[in-house]
């Protein structure tokens, strides 16, 4: 177990593990943030969830293309990490857990973290501007290639876990999610990441990006948008921690100082 932050009432830390896939087995890790008492979080995977963890679990590169049945694999590392489905809010990347960026803002008695990983060299997209190869039936997600549908593979992903001490109301953490997406496309933005497919348009995100937001038990915020102080903080340290989590998972070189 290494650890990554310890705050109030909370710690971050990272399990070493190993997972298994027909028989294949790879080391990985898994970012856990475990709280004292549970939190209502908003994933944009799951919804609202009251849980006692949150994570981002590590997909090892050797199994990118293996992880067609992804609710089983979830099962497999919950198991790995001892944590019950219903206690944890968890996100899954192809990016290597040890290039994880974490960000603070801290302004009179508010703070925001974001805990990141982002890799964006397989799937990188301009939203609005691009054609999809992908289709959903039924809960389950296929690639489109010559007319046949096979299943589809997630390589690349901007994972962004932002915990608050500040009490959000549903509505502030739902418009939360609006501030975190437009702070990732500002760091794609500034770094210049381009569209895997089309090249000649600057990128807006990946494909498979997910979000975790975790309110606190502190003073009461009823609107996170860029007006806003709450909003200022979770987008600069959204920010911070995307352009640290690409320079170092996709190794960018750069000439500027962030």
């Amino acid at each position: 177990m290494e650890d990554v932050l310890k705050m109030d009432d909370w710690r971050a830390y990272k399990i070493s593990h190993t997972v298994e896939i027909n028989g294949d087995i790879e080391k990985t890790k898994t970012l856990i943030i475990e709280f004292e008492k549970r939190r209502k979080v908003l994933s944009t995977r799951e919804g609202f969830k009251i849980v006692k963890y949150v994570g981002n679990h590590s997909i090892p590169v050797l199994f990118w293309d293996k992880v067609h049945n992804y609710k089983d694999y979830e099962d497999h590392v919950l198991k790995k990490i001892g944590i019950k489905k219903e206690d944890i809010a968890l996100l899954s990347t192809g990016a290597d857990m040890d290039n994880l960026a974490v960000a603070k803002e801290e302004f009179d008695e508010f703070y925001t973290i974001a805990f990141t990983t982002a890799g964006a060299k397989y799937n990188a997209v301009r939203l609005g501007d691009e054609e999809t190869d992908y289709i959903e039936k039924d809960f389950k997600t296929y690639k489109i290639e010559n007319g046949k549908l096979i299943p589809k593979e997630e390589v690349g992903t901007v994972n962004i876990i932002l915990i608050t001490n500040a009490n959000l109301t549903d509505g502030a953490m739902a418009r939360a999610i609006i501030t975190i997406t437009e702070a990732k496309t500002n760091a794609f933005q500034e770094l210049d990441i381009r569209s895997t497919k089309h090249p000649e348009l600057q990128a807006t995100g990946t494909g498979t990006d997910n979000i975790i937001i975790v309110k606190g038990f502190g003073r009461c915020v009823n609107y996170t948008g860029g007006h806003t102080k709450i909003g200022e903080m979770i987008a600069k340290c959204v920010k911070k921690s995307v352009i640290e989590a690409l320079i170092k998972q996709d190794n960018i070189k750069i000439n500027k100082n962030f």
